[in-house]
C-alpha cells in the first residue's frame, strides 16, 4: 500500500473572488501550532500573491510542496489571468475554481496528492460557464469513477457527525427520495466511513425521524414505519449497531450525543441545522464512499467580506486537520 501519509494535500483555490485564497493563506501562518502537514494550493499565483502576510513560492509540481512548505506557502500556477477582484464573481474566477478542483482530484487519483481540499465556490457563477453538477461532492465523485448515490456527503465537528441522506433538493419533495434503499446505501457508508476515516471501529449510528416526534406511531405520518424501520431492521439483522428513528428535536442535546458516533437525517437542514449551531466555526464537509480522501470547509465564498482580511480560516484548518486524520486512519483499516 502506498504512503499516502507522506504526500503533500492539494487545496484547490475556490473561486478567488471569494475568501478562499485568504483562509488557504491564514491556515498556512497558522501551519505550525495548528500541527498542519504539508499542503500546496492550486490557483492564479496571482490570487495568492496579494495576499497579507503570507510569503508565496510558485512549484512547477506537487512533490516541490513539502520542501518549500517551512518558508511559504507553495501554489502550483494553473491559471493565466489578473489577480480576481474581490467580491467581484465572474466567469473567468469560476473557470480558474472549475480548473484547480479537476487538477486536485487528478493528482489526488495519480497519487501525486494525498488528499484533496476544496475552499468555497459559487454554484451560481459555475452554472454560467457549464457545471451541471449539484455541488463540488457530485464533480469529485464523478471523476474518481463512483456514482453520484454512492458518494455521501458528511458534516463533521468535534463533537458532531451528520449525513443529509438527502441533499440539495425542496423540502416538498424529501418523501419522494427518501427510500429504504437510500436509508440502507447511507447507513452501510456511515460505518465503513467510520472506521476507514475515524477508526472507530465498531460505530454507533443514529436516525432521525423524518416527521415530529418521528411520527407519533403513525399518527403524523408514515415514512417512519413505510420506509426507515424497515431498512434499519435490515441492516441490525445484518450486525448493524443502528437505532430506531428518533425524534429529531430530542437527539442533538449533549447527553444524547454522547450515545452515537454519527447522526443520519432525513434531509438537509434537519442535519446541518444542529451541526452548525455547535461548530460554525470549526465544521468540515467530508465525502464517504470516494477512493480519494476530500475535505472541505463547511462555509461559502463569502463575496461580502471577501479582501477585508476579516476571513476566519478555523474551518479550513478543520478540514485539513480532518483529511490528515483520514488518510492516516486509511492507512491502518485499508484504503
Amino acid at each position: 500500500m502506498a504512503d499516502w501519509t507522506a504526500k503533500p494535500f492539494a487545496i484547490s483555490c475556490g473561486d478567488p473572488a471569494g475568501v478562499g485564497p485568504e483562509i488557504i493563506g491564514k491556515s498556512w501562518n497558522q501551519r505550525v501550532e495548528a500541527g498542519l502537514k504539508p499542503f500546496f494550493a492550486i490557483g492564479n499565483f496571482a490570487d495568492f500573491e496579494k495576499l497579507s502576510g503570507v510569503p508565496v513560492e510558485k512549484i512547477d509540481q506537487p512533490m516541490d510542496a513539502s520542501e518549500a512548505f517551512g518558508q511559504a506557502l507553495p501554489v502550483l500556477h494553473i491559471h493565466e489571468a489578473a489577480a480576481a477582484r474581490p467580491g467581484e464573481a465572474t466567469m473567468d474566477s469560476a473557470q480558474c475554481s472549475l480548473h484547480a478542483l479537476e487538477i486536485a482530484c487528478g493528482l489526488a487519483r495519480s497519487g501525486d496528492a494525498g488528499a484533496v481540499v476544496t475552499a468555497p465556490v459559487s454554484k451560481t457563477q459555475l452554472y454560467k460557464i457549464g457545471f451541471r453538477y449539484p455541488g463540488q461532492t457530485e464533480f469529485v465523485s464523478e471523476r474518481c469513477g463512483i456514482a453520484r448515490e454512492n458518494a455521501v456527503m458528511m458534516l463533521a465537528g468535534p463533537t458532531l457527525r451528520v449525513i443529509p441522506m438527502t441533499t440539495h433538493i425542496a423540502l416538498k419533495d424529501v418523501p419522494e427520495y427518501l427510500t429504504e434503499r437510500l436509508v440502507i446505501a447511507c447507513a452501510r457508508a456511515a460505518q465503513k466511513a467510520m472506521t476507514r476515516n475515524f477508526g472507530i471501529e465498531k460505530p454507533r449510528i443514529a436516525v432521525a425521524g423524518l416527521n415530529p416526534h418521528a411520527g407519533e406511531s403513525g399518527n403524523l405520518g408514515h415514512e417512519e414505519q413505510r420506509i426507515i424501520q424497515p431498512a434499519i431492521d435490515q441492516l441490525r439483522e445484518q450486525g448493524m449497531d443502528i437505532t430506531d428513528p428518533l425524534p429529531a428535536d430530542t437527539m442533538f442535546h449533549e447527553e444524547a450525543r454522547i450515545k452515537f458516533d454519527v447522526a443520519l437525517c432525513p434531509y438537509h437542514d434537519q442535519a446541518l441545522i444542529p451541526l452548525k449551531t455547535l461548530h460554525f466555526f470549526d465544521g468540515v464537509n467530508i465525502t464517504l464512499g470516494l477512493p480519494i480522501v476530500r475535505t472541505s470547509p463547511d462555509h461559502g465564498t463569502a463575496f461580502n467580506i471577501a479582501g477585508q482580511n476579516i476571513a476566519d480560516p478555523r474551518s479550513m484548518i478543520a478540514a485539513i486537520q480532518m483529511a490528515a486524520t483520514a488518510v492516516s486512519n486509511r492507512q491502518i483499516y485499508g484504503h
